[in-house]
């Protein structure tokens, strides 16, 4: 019996690579160019399954539409998956699923960490070093906000935030609210002593730092605009692990020009991989090339769960990561 054809649509970590080509007849992409929208309407054609990513063109009703389309089950390498018109996969049939859980911790360790970098200016502390700016120590040198103990806010509030949460209130002893449509439960809440809002805004007002765990796309597209932003303490900094599209990028850029709010730590972007220019010259901001999972643990890790989704499938199984 013949391997179904998977299509990888971007270069894979070794590891994930050669498990493919256990399980499949695979296609990798050895010069790991971004696929052309006709590419991608190509795979459809010709592969059983395709696994893309975020940073592939979306997977929308056109290429969906593929003439004498094949494949079966897209499995998205990652688990947010707004890359994926998942309304236009049902209405063609196709399996979409992605990979929840294996990227937790070390998504919720950028954002700890940027938020860290952001309060303590340490993005820009190192580039002074670096620079030969330097000119010693003394008692008014670069002051920046004390972070433990602080208020922390989480707009979303399941896996990801839940791991930051851990590590910001019993590592740093921060108070922890949140606001999420679809809360936990009142043993998770009560574990971090989380104080649960009854909306974004309260969150904003409440919070000395606000940290995004939200999908993007839909509603959520610009959650935070200029008059969220408004809302937020003027002392307080904004933290996106999320998606860069929850963030109106122009309103935020004019919020940290205005001293509405204090700062920003960012692993995403509206637009990626282009960053809005006002962003690269502030100081204020720490930018980081959408780097959540980019540990070679959790990418290999990642790769196994898209490629279990696939083989769960042409098994005739369920696929444990469905979400459409």
């Amino acid at each position: 019996m013949s391997k179904p054809k998977v299509i990888l649509t971007r270069k894979w970590p070794a590891e994930a690579e050669a498990k493919a080509k256990e399980l499949f007849d695979v296609v990798l992409n050895e010069d790991d160019h971004k696929m052309s929208v006709e590419e991608l309407k190509q795979a459809m054609q010709t592969a059983d399954a395709i696994c893309p990513t975020v940073s592939d063109f979306q997977i929308n009703d056109d290429i969906f539409s593929a003439e004498n389309r094949k494949c079966k089950i897209v499995s998205n390498f990652g688990v947010g998956f707004n890359n994926i018109d998942t309304e236009a996969a049902k209405k063609a049939g196709v399996v979409v699923t992605n990979t929840p859980e294996v990227l937790t911790d070390c998504t919720a360790d950028i954002a700890m960490g940027l938020l860290l970098c952001v309060a303590r200016r340490i993005g820009e502390g190192e580039r002074l070093v670096r620079n030969k700016e330097w000119d010693g120590w003394c008692p008014t040198h670069m002051l920046a906000t004390k972070v433990t103990g602080k208020k922390l806010g989480f707009i979303g509030f399941g896996r990801i935030a839940q791991a930051v949460a851990q590590k910001a209130h019993f590592g740093f002893g921060m108070e922890i609210s949140f606001f999420d449509p679809y809360p936990p439960s009142t043993e998770v809440i009560q574990k971090y002593s989380a104080k649960q809002m009854d909306s974004v805004e309260a969150v904003l007002k409440d919070s000395d730092f606000v940290t995004l765990h939200c999908p993007g796309g839909g509603s959520n597209t610009n959650l935070l605009n200029k008059e969220r932003l408004g809302m937020m303490k003027k002392s307080a900094f904004l933290i996106n692990t999320a998606r860069g599209d929850v963030v109106d990028e122009p309103a935020l850029v004019q919020a940290l020009k205005d001293g509405v709010i204090a700062g920003a730590g960012l692993d995403v972007f509206a637009k990626e991989p282009t960053v809005t220019e006002d962003l690269l010259t502030m100081e204020n901001v720490v930018l980081l090339p959408h780097l959540g999972s980019a540990t070679t643990e959790t990418r290999v890790a990642m790769g196994l769960r898209a490629l279990s989704n696939v083989k769960a499938f042409f098994d005739g199984n369920e696929p444990g990561d469905r979400v459409a």
